[in-house]
């Protein structure tokens, strides 16, 4: 049995903003903290994006209030572990992935709510976080999996990840710029992970590009942009892509995730791919439960929800996609390939200025 789809472009009403939005505010804790559901794990990278989720529902405090958390969270050397659980780690590996993801978080909430007193705040976290990841950065441009306590460093790169923590250097340089703060070694960490990402897959541990996110994260990203990534994007269309219901977390499994489906809603919105966007969007449309949370994933054709853990990241995933399909707020600039273009061109337009003050 198909879920019923809606109308390819009818956008989000408020009120069911909102509902999305309450009920990852009913798994936040007093400090701020977001776990993935009430009594479970919290990791750093899915907290920032269920902050990301609030701040596109308006839940400016409650979002403000997350990233405090992962400032005060934050180890010395601007890293962050894995995995906690009610505040204390629980998986002791620092990854750079997980650190990196507060400045796409802060540059959100920036573009949103146009708070400069925030950014000043929350930049000596963004600025630790990238001094963390450049440590980590291999001869290739690429950025190794992660770092233990001794800080010996497990030299593998996932492509995923190196393509998240390019958009997080973007984000973190045109935060800079408008705080006036010049990082030119970011800005060519971050011209190294994109052309690493885009044209030295042998540098990448290839076994997992069995799963969705090694198809879609590098256009997701920026990194690959134009007809490149129209191409990655269609080229896969079929090994990733269930009718119907949405994407597979891994092209041999039969599950469906709404996160990796929202996700690549948003990577389809940036390559400017609106009507495959809209399509997927509506089918993940369906697969809410009645609290306002979107199913984690579904098996398929058997059509059994599985696993049945409420998740706020997969909910904020979905408001996310949400914001980049339909422009509900100046935040969806985030993963828009036009915008960061566009920088890049009043940049030159400038006379080769830096690219972060043009965005900023």
């Amino acid at each position: 049995m198909e879920p019923t789809s809606h109308p390819l472009h009818a956008p989000r009403t408020m009120p069911e903003l909102r509902k999305m939005a309450d009920a990852i505010a009913s798994v936040q804790k007093p400090d701020g903290e977001i776990p993935w559901s009430k009594g479970g794990k919290t990791d750093p990278w899915d907290h920032v994006e269920a902050a990301m989720g609030l701040t596109v529902a308006g839940y400016h405090e409650e979002a403000r209030a997350a990233f405090d958390w992962s400032a005060r969270t934050q180890m010395e050397d601007g890293s962050f572990y894995a995995q906690y659980q009610d505040g204390k780690p629980q998986e002791l590996r620092k990854d750079p992935n997980m650190s990196a993801y507060i400045a796409v978080g802060a540059w959100h909430h920036y573009l949103v709510t146009r708070d400069t007193a925030f950014l000043r705040r929350i930049w000596p976290s963004v600025a630790a976080a990238m001094d963390f990841v450049l440590r980590l950065q291999g001869p290739g441009g690429e950025i190794f999996w992660s770092m233990d306590t001794q800080g010996n460093i497990e030299q593998r790169a996932l492509l995923t990840g190196c393509a998240s923590m390019y958009l997080s250097l973007r984000c973190a340089v045109a935060i800079a710029g408008r705080l006036g703060v010049n990082r030119p070694k970011w800005e060519f960490a971050a011209r190294k992970l994109r052309d690493a990402v885009r044209r030295r897959q042998d540098l990448f541990d290839m076994s997992k590009s069995r799963y969705s996110m090694d198809w879609y994260y590098p256009v997701l990203s920026g990194a690959v942009t134009g007809a490149e990534a129209r191409e990655r994007l269609s080229s896969y269309w079929d090994r990733f892509v269930v009718p119907h219901w949405g994407v597979r977390c891994v092209s041999d499994r039969p599950w469906v995730t709404m996160a990796e489906s929202a996700e690549c809603v948003m990577a389809l919105a940036a390559a400017g791919m609106y009507k495959e966007a809209g399509r997927i969007y509506a089918w993940i449309r369906a697969c809410q439960y009645e609290d306002g949370f979107f199913w984690m994933g579904v098996t398929s054709p058997d059509s059994v929800i599985w696993p049945e853990e409420k998740t706020t990241w997969t909910t904020a995933a979905v408001l996310l996609a949400g914001d980049a399909l339909h422009g509900w707020t100046q935040g969806a600039a985030v993963f828009s390939h036009a915008y960061w273009d566009d920088g890049v061109k009043r940049a030159r337009a400038l006379g080769g200025g830096s690219v972060a003050t043009a965005v900023a």
